[in-house]
């Protein structure tokens, strides 16, 4: 498989929504190969597309691949992420800088590798970069394939800590060099 075979850009259809739902769910369960721990509904994947479009990659108008936009606006609308945008708000790094949450990131089994995690960011960046400073995300560190791939293209820690579910890292990307 060849990622020049993937299409990138926003979701733009109640389809997309439903293959992005239907994406996570096959991958909700703990893998060594990566996987995501929240669990959303399409109402919710609605309001997020309403408030800000997310990134999908498509093959033969399948989604295989998606970066769900979270902005700040978000934070009451899923309660388990609410701790998640509390801690952001307080970290010093983000104060006063125009920031928003990558909801999610996750890529078929059979399309990773061939860059499509990297091609997801590359869209969110060329979207949103004139809009905000940084995309931060926060990821379990039982979770090394997602550590390494986000340190990969340019993520840095900005925090740790642990909760009574796991242990975290806060990662962010500078998505432009103006500040």
């Amino acid at each position: 498989m060849n990622s020049t075979d993937i299409h990138i850009g926003l979701a733009d259809s109640e389809r997309d929504l439903e293959q992005i739902l239907a994406l996570q769910q096959l991958n909700l369960k703990f893998s060594r190969d990566g996987f995501v721990t929240v669990n959303h509904t399409i109402n919710i994947l609605r309001t997020f597309h309403k408030m800000m479009p997310s990134v999908v990659a498509k093959h033969q108008a399948k989604v295989v691949g998606y970066a769900l936009s979270m902005p700040r606006e978000t934070n009451l609308l899923v309660p388990v992420l609410q701790p998640m945008f509390e801690r952001l708000d307080s970290l010093p790094i983000l104060r006063n800088q125009r920031w928003y949450a990558m909801g999610q990131v996750c890529v078929d089994h059979a399309w990773r590798g061939v860059g499509v995690f990297d091609r997801l960011y590359a869209m969110h960046r060329e979207c949103f970069a004139d809009q905000f400073d940084w995309l931060v995300t926060e990821i379990a560190q039982r979770n090394p394939r997602s550590l390494n791939a986000h340190a990969r293209i340019g993520f840095v820690e900005i925090d740790h800590y642990a909760d009574q579910t796991d242990e975290w890292s806060v990662v962010g990307l500078r998505l432009n060099d103006t500040n």
